[in-house]
């Protein structure tokens, strides 16, 4: 009997993905979304910080899908895109859906959205990534992307409006995640996962990366083997408030889920 294939990315928090626009300012180096759209000839790495909507997302039919659908997976939601984002949302909720919004928070678009979708709330986990407390890390990283205070206190408004919020820590982007499990723990009512940078070199390549980015990425590399990982899981593997992503899990020995959407 063949073993069964292990859930990995997107699918081990959610069953489906929804999306309706292409490309993202935040212009993250390592996006997996970048190199994915890249790969299928739609857009380069000087053209993926454009962002457009899909306008074929709009007239699709949504039907109601058993179990979670994630949004959006192949951009952010972001002030030039937020309308869009959110006629799409409106129609995914009002379909029945649950949906786990991730995103790198726009406090100003995090706001909209409390107060747009406040009777859809129990359909709604907000999931925003912060993979490092250093503003310089993350700009770095996320040229493109709210500051550290903008995303903590985007998720202190989530929380205090009485939506279900989390945290996604993957990829962690320096050796510090401690000072964001600090932070972000009192405003989160769900958990906060920590994970690697998944395919670095391969992914920072494909989207075209500078060698100084390349560089950073080396010791990036360094901070996360699989000695500093098993530390990192001995100091927080009593915190119910952590989850581990899939490379962590293979790395300290933890079951990896082979059915979608789990999100455990």
């Amino acid at each position: 009997m063949s073993k069964e294939k292990t859930v990995r990315g997107t699918y081990e928090w959610a069953s489906y993905n929804a999306n309706c626009a292409v490309g993202c300012s935040h212009n993250c180096a390592y996006c997996y979304a970048r190199t994915k759209i890249i790969r299928m000839g739609k857009r380069t790495p000087d053209t993926w910080k454009d962002e457009s909507l899909n306008t074929k997302a709009f007239t699709k039919k949504l039907a109601k899908r058993k179990g979670t659908t994630m949004f959006p997976t192949l951009h952010d939601i972001t002030p030039s895109n937020l309308h869009g984002c959110a006629i799409y949302l409106e129609r995914l909720l009002s379909a029945g859906n649950k949906v786990l919004i991730v995103s790198k928070p726009h406090y100003e678009c995090i706001v909209f959205l409390c107060n747009a979708f406040e009777i859809y709330k129990e359909q709604i986990l907000f999931r925003f990534t912060i993979g490092s407390a250093n503003d310089h890390v993350l700009c770095l990283w996320e040229p493109g992307a709210p500051s550290y205070s903008e995303r903590i206190n985007s998720l202190a408004h989530a929380y205090n409006s009485g939506y279900q919020t989390s945290v996604s820590c993957e990829p962690m982007l320096d050796d510090n995640i401690h000072k964001v499990i600090a932070d972000a723990a009192p405003f989160v009512s769900d958990a906060i996962w920590l994970g690697k940078a998944n395919k670095l070199i391969e992914r920072l390549t494909v989207n075209g990366a500078s060698d100084d980015i390349l560089k950073h990425a080396m010791n990036l590399i360094q901070t996360q083997s699989d000695d500093k990982i098993k530390k990192l899981y001995e100091k927080y593997k009593g915190n119910k408030q952590i989850k581990w992503k899939e490379s962590i899990k293979e790395i300290v020995g933890l079951e990896i889920p082979t059915k979608k959407g789990l999100d455990v």
